[in-house]
């Protein structure tokens, strides 16, 4: 196979240029780095990410003992105490360094920075930029001081395809053009890697995130050997805009905070008889809240009529550009809502410091399950575990002496297969979507994972072969997870069960035995639209 080499003399490569990645490289510096980005370094299309919050207990009364509560009581009996704390005492510190990079954050009348409660968080403690321009705002800061950062080298426009491995040790990295699917693959030697690359939203084809969060970075870890944690906890945003956009933007949760209400066609409260905090519950009670309603034919909206006014350009940026493109005038009309694959729960299983279960592997970001989310995860929190385990990771590595990194062979190259393929990108967002989405159940599931498992094995596209991949850990483990826990849920088990009051540790090696299983079953069959 041809193929092409980049020489970094010895760089640790850090994968992905989102805000975990961008701070990752940062936080080497002077140590010198070279950064992978799918797009232009700064390039609006983080989707979820641009209109992200940041939490952190900086109010009067709030506490970081507090705030991990609050992950905590949200995460279904999954979330590591330690780990929560930690992650909450740390926020202080990194929002003050996103400050000193220059991110505006919002202040009171008094110049003290402004903080807005959101779902599932007991007090006030979001801080944003604009209303909903803070992960924009964040990702601009970032990305303008790696550009002035000496020590770090870009290489823009290339996703990864597979880790190149020795003896069980990541020596390296198989990336490719993001735009050209058939171009030579690119290796680069490395004696660390970081995984910063984001979600898996894009597995479903309805999501908030961008074609680039496709589970590439989590399908090149399991492929690799790495160990798996928690994949079937898949966080669907409850108030997507319902426009038909791919990606579908997000309806800001700050605006639910500020009194926004969720109604039906009728007008009627709907999440008033489901929850003692009506709007402001967990988001995966509010998603499902959501789709009862649009499943009875009653649509959702969001009706912040009460709260917008002619400053809406000024106060929420995003929500006011999202609305002009659908048509909208939120000041004077709801806004139609549905839940969207928006944030994985689960990752690459990383200890404190972003180490994962292979040599030479690091993970940070949403690519990385970091024990502080368990079974839903609460808004403002990505953002601030992406800056925390980027710090974490830089600390870590720079404490460490490694060998040079060997020459890469061809045969560390990876091989697609050639065989007949039964599902398209398109076929399988769309499975992903109606069969493990919001709601899942075994007989869907298992019908997902025998076509799901067939293209993982036979594509010859890496890019769909990866995609696959990433979806068989989910679905597996959804299907293996016989009870409905946080944004988990079975509807043919639709009550928590203590015996599986526990995280999920698997591999790719295990999914693909699960889906055997299934495909080895009399009554396994392919749908009957397939099946010719």
């Amino acid at each position: 196979m041809d193929h092409d080499r980049i020489e970094t003399s010895g760089h640790i490569v850090i994968i992905g240029a989102g805000v975990a990645g961008l701070s990752c490289a940062l936080a080497f510096a002077p140590q010198p780095v070279t950064l992978i980005s799918a797009t232009s370094l700064g390039e609006a299309s983080f989707g979820a990410t641009m209109q992200a919050d940041i939490a952190a207990a900086i109010a009067a009364g709030d506490s970081p003992e507090a705030h991990a509560a609050d992950m905590i009581a949200a995460g279904g009996g999954l979330v590591d105490a330690t780990a929560a704390l930690d992650l909450a005492r740390e926020a202080a510190e990194r929002i003050e360094h996103l400050a000193r990079l220059g991110v505006a954050f919002d202040r009171d009348h008094n110049g003290r920075l402004a903080t807005s409660r959101t779902a599932a968080h007991g007090t006030p403690r979001i801080l944003s930029v604009r209303g909903d321009f803070t992960g924009q705002a964040i990702i601009a800061a970032l990305s303008q001081a790696v550009r002035t950062t000496p020590s770090i080298r870009v290489i823009e426009g290339h996703v990864v395809d597979a880790l190149v491995t020795e003896d069980g040790v990541v020596r390296g990295v198989q990336l490719r053009r993001a735009d050209e699917k058939t171009s030579p693959p690119l290796l680069i030697a490395a004696p660390a890697v970081v995984l910063a690359t984001g979600g898996i939203g894009h597995l479903f084809s309805v999501t908030t995130n961008p074609p680039h969060a496709n589970g590439a970075g989590l399908a090149a870890a399991a492929r690799a050997g790495a160990v798996i944690a928690d994949p079937e906890f898949v966080q669907f945003h409850p108030t997507a805009m319902a426009s038909g956009h791919d990606p579908a933007p997000v309806v800001s949760e700050s605006l639910r905070g500020a009194g926004a209400i969720l109604v039906n066609r009728r007008g009627q409260r709907f999440m008033l008889p489901r929850h003692p905090l009506v709007d402001l519950a967990p988001r995966d009670t509010v998603a499902r809240g959501i789709m009862a309603e649009i499943m009875a034919g009653r649509g959702a909206f969001l009706d912040a009529r009460d709260v917008l006014d002619d400053d809406v350009a000024e106060r929420y940026p995003m929500l006011h550009r999202a609305c002009a493109a659908a048509g909208l005038d939120p000041t004077r009309q709801p806004i139609p809502v549905a839940p969207a694959a928006h944030f994985h729960m689960g990752g690459i299983a990383v200890d404190g410091r972003g180490r994962s279960s292979i040599e030479g592997l690091w993970a940070a970001g949403e690519v990385a399950a970091t024990a502080t989310d368990g079974a839903n995860h609460i808004a403002g929190n990505a953002l601030l575990a992406a800056l925390v385990f980027a710090r974490r990771i830089a600390e870590d590595i720079a404490g460490r002496t490694f060998a040079p990194p060997p020459a890469l062979h061809d045969a560390a190259l990876v091989q697609s297969g050639d065989a007949a393929c039964p599902l398209t990108e398109k076929a399988l967002r769309e499975m992903m979507t109606a069969q493990v989405g919001v709601l899942r159940d075994e007989e869907r599931l298992a019908e997902a994972i025998t076509l799901i498992a067939k293209t993982e094995r036979d594509s010859a596209d890496p890019g769909l072969g990866n995609m696959a991949t990433a979806a068989l850990l989910i679905s597996t483990a959804a299907w293996s997870r016989r009870e409905s826990r946080g944004a988990h849920c079975r509807v043919d088990c639709p009550a928590e069960n203590p015996s599986f009051a526990h995280r999920t540790m698997t591999t790719l090696a295990a999914a693909r035995e699960i889906a055997d299983e299934i495909a080895a079953r009399p009554s396994a069959r392919l749908p009957r639209s397939l099946s010719a």
